[in-house]
């Protein structure tokens, strides 16, 4: 499945924030989306994924060529977008695995009540087992007294479990150490792989992108794409800062 975002323009509450963004992710490649605060990497998944705070207007945003800017984020959803949030809520009262469940049968329908229960749970059980979390988590209350890398981890379980074909992670790596980068990063190139996902990744850091080596790798600034390149941008971009970017490709 591909993603095609067109001369996108949206904003929130009479302010612009996305001011022009182009973007095309193929199916199976890891794109990195960068940039400094403000620039609207957040705004862009919210947007793309059906947000209702956010008005477009004007642009596109397609899926294999079909717009699906008059689709609701669950729709979207079921079309095959997934996204991990940058600040993952809570629910009291909802066990991950019945969240999770509900969720699955909502995507897949009759094909999803053709895994029975058991089967489920099995895979369930192996997707925490991957995140390096202990299966005493499927039992527990929706990221409810979660540690911050620990909610980062079960959105990760999410994307394993639903199986979605673009993967929008924003800052999942935000508040992760070193070894939960690693297993994050594993499991996600896990999911590229083996089930031939399509990622977008959104992150102020390359150390993640070390592990993920993105094919892609985007710098935005004031609501665009202003460069393009592969992993060695992101490595440049650690060594000379935002700062350092914007005075080589911004300055005339």
């Amino acid at each position: 499945m591909k993603l095609e975002v067109v001369d996108l323009w949206a904003g929130t509450e009479g302010k612009t924030i996305l001011k022009g963004l182009n973007l095309k992710v193929e199916e199976g490649e890891i794109h990195a989306l960068m940039g400094p605060n403000g620039s609207g990497k957040s705004t862009a998944a919210y947007v793309i994924m059906g947000h209702p705070k956010y008005t477009v207007e004007r642009g596109d945003v397609l899926l294999d060529g079909e717009s699906i800017l008059g689709l609701t984020p669950d729709q979207r959803a079921k079309k095959g977008l997934f996204l991990a949030f940058q600040y993952p809520i809570e629910i009291s009262g909802v066990t991950m695995a019945n969240f999770l469940r509900k969720a699955f049968l909502s995507l897949y329908g009759e094909e999803g009540k053709k895994v029975s229960p058991s089967e489920f749970h099995r895979r369930l059980v192996e997707n925490f087992r991957i995140l390096q979390l202990d299966e005493s988590f499927t039992r527990r209350y929706l990221n409810e007294g979660f540690s911050g890398g620990e909610k980062k981890r079960s959105e990760i379980v999410q994307m394993l479990t639903l199986s979605p074909r673009i993967a929008i992670l924003d800052e999942t790596d935000s508040g992760l150490d070193i070894d939960s980068v690693k297993v994050v990063a594993a499991a996600v190139k896990k999911a590229v792989t083996e089930r031939n996902v399509s990622v977008l990744v959104i992150t102020h850091y390359a150390r993640i992108l070390n592990y993920l080596r993105p094919d892609y790798v985007h710098v935005m600034y004031d609501g665009r794409i202003v460069v393009s390149g592969g992993p060695e941008l992101a490595e440049e971009l650690e060594r000379v800062g935002y700062k350092g970017i914007e005075e080589r490709y911004l300055s005339s």
